[in-house]
């Protein structure tokens, strides 16, 4: 990634931060895929996404985008808002994870399918800062975290937990893959990107605004 500096003309660092939005967002849909792939268990919120695709038939990247958007409608009533981001979101990470679905074969060998996991879950973690300290707004879910942690002030684990704990038991009900990788998702993917955000916030030199929102993040991961 190209450092950004004081000396680097605005317009510059604009598209460098737009680009780095894209790049996170499409890794991050790749990554999903290859977690899929692995059979072992997903992340809560993709856990819904098979479980909705099973039931209804349709594409697992399509519904991953379809529930991006019924969860931005949550968000009208606790007055959060979109950015840029939000919407690149909605729009990117469900056609990459399909994409990464018809590029990835599935393997029935334990042996394959937990290095694919974990190549998944590495590539989930800096897709996750690479998107984040773009600083382009937060995604659907991110927001509607955040979102509820500030009209209610309940701590952001209690928030988060409530979240995934619910729309987990609804996609496990639906026939969604829970499994050892669950809770591995579950147990790394927050240090993992507390490792990896503020390594890229140096990378990419961010604005101060940028890094206090960025510190604010790695503070309630």
């Amino acid at each position: 990634m190209t450092s950004i500096g004081p000396d680097t003309p605005w317009r510059a660092t604009r598209v460098a931060r737009y680009a780095q939005l894209v790049v996170g967002l499409v890794i991050y849909g790749l990554g999903l895929a290859l977690m899929v792939r692995a059979a072992v268990g997903v992340a809560p919120w993709d856990v819904l996404s098979q479980g909705v695709s099973r039931v209804t038939g349709l594409p697992f990247g399509l519904v991953t985008n379809l529930i991006g958007v019924v969860v931005l409608l949550f968000w009208i009533p606790i007055r959060q808002r979109p950015g840029l981001g939000t919407v690149l979101n909605v729009l990117l990470i469900g056609p990459s994870a399909q994409l990464g679905l018809w590029l990835v074969p599935e393997h029935e060998s334990l042996w394959v399918r937990i290095p694919v996991f974990a190549a998944g879950l590495v590539m989930v973690a800096i897709a996750t800062g690479l998107y984040i300290v773009a600083n382009h707004g937060p995604g659907p879910r991110d927001g509607l975290m955040t979102g509820i942690h500030r009209r209610t002030g309940w701590p952001i684990w209690v928030v988060r937990t409530a979240i995934e704990v619910t729309v987990l038991a609804i996609g496990w009900a639906l026939g969604g893959n829970v499994g050892l990788g669950t809770l591995a998702f579950a147990m790394l993917i927050g240090p993992m990107v507390n490792v990896t955000m503020p390594l890229l916030a140096v990378r990419a030199k961010v604005a101060p605004a940028a890094s206090d929102s960025i510190a604010e993040e790695v503070k309630n991961p």
